[in-house]
């Protein structure tokens, strides 16, 4: 069986999670940025196993830097070696800035 890719977040994954549960808290459904969270981060489970399933990012068309596309969401990672690093998770209609 092949090694589990380790899975890390960077400072603005973990910031774009918390900004995600922070506003469906503002908007008086904070069971839905919970729902919502708890779905992204079994997405993101999956690349321990799977860290070549997401596709390249089209704005950079670079092998390592890849995404899940999880609707509305886009679960942006960097993958080298049995590394995933979960770069960030935006709303899909938002470009792309790395920081």
């Amino acid at each position: 069986m092949a090694e589990q890719a380790r899975i890390t977040f960077a400072a603005s994954a973990i910031k774009d999670l918390e900004d995600l549960l922070a506003y469906y808290t503002g908007e008086g459904v904070p069971d839905v940025g919970k729902r919502l969270t708890a779905e992204i981060i079994a997405k993101v489970e999956r690349l321990g196993a799977h860290p070549l399933s997401g596709r390249v990012v089209p704005e950079f068309s670079v092998e390592h830097l890849r995404e899940i596309i999880y609707p509305p969401f886009r679960i942006v990672y960097r993958h080298d070696k049995n590394k995933v690093r979960i770069v960030r998770i935006w709303r899909s209609e938002r470009l792309l800035r790395l920081p």
